[in-house]
């Protein structure tokens, strides 16, 4: 990172504001800047350099933003909304897993006797070099938006693991992205008044 992107950042952060803001903690799945701009997308991942804190990604107002060289607007929007998330607790998939490695996480098919012949099966995250027998329950994490599928896990991003009853899921470029909606009839101003002029009414 280059010094005068750090003392830019940072002499902004200096500056007075109207109120504290809140600084949210990172989770295991998100533990700097660079994996929380690579998980929410829309090549937010290129200003990475110019956060050299968390705190300054989530300090920053949307005109500091665009001091930093944050374009365009909408790209100000979608940044501010998804800390706003983050503060939340709202998180994309993956946000409820605990244990990480190296942006790498396991989640494995727990089966659970709840009866002679009945059989209850659960998707867990566990930690990546151990099997799901070797792991003590209260190590064993229920994690939501994954369920299993045949002998399997199946859900966002999970890659299947060769030869078990588990799969890694691993913090990928626009895994939490929300996609832009498409424009109908050249955009949002227009959009009434097209369909109108297509029904007759203009």
């Amino acid at each position: 990172m280059k010094p005068s992107r750090v003392r830019s950042a940072l002499s902004l952060l200096s500056r007075p504001t109207a109120q504290v803001p809140v600084i949210p903690s990172p989770i295991p799945f998100v533990p700097d800047v660079a994996t929380f701009l690579k998980l929410i997308g829309r090549g937010l991942s290129q200003h990475t350099a110019k956060f050299p804190t968390w705190e300054a990604l989530f300090s920053l107002t949307s005109p500091q933003l665009k001091e930093l060289g944050i374009e365009p607007p909408r790209t100000r929007r979608y940044l501010i909304h998804w800390r706003d998330n983050y503060k939340l607790g709202r998180f994309g998939p993956g946000g409820d897993i605990k244990h990480v490695q190296d942006g790498k996480a396991k989640l494995a098919v727990e089966e659970i006797e709840t009866g002679p012949l009945d059989v209850v099966r659960r998707v867990v995250n566990i930690p990546l070099d151990k099997n799901i027998e070797d792991v003590p329950e209260q190590d064993k994490v229920k994690v939501d938006g994954y369920i299993v599928q045949g002998t399997g896990v199946a859900g966002p991003y999970a890659l299947p693991m060769k030869g078990a009853k588990a799969a890694i899921v691993a913090a990928t470029e626009g895994m939490w992205e929300e996609k832009r909606g498409r424009k109908i009839d050249g955009g949002e101003r227009r959009r009434a008044e097209a369909q109108r002029e297509a029904m007759g009414f203009i």
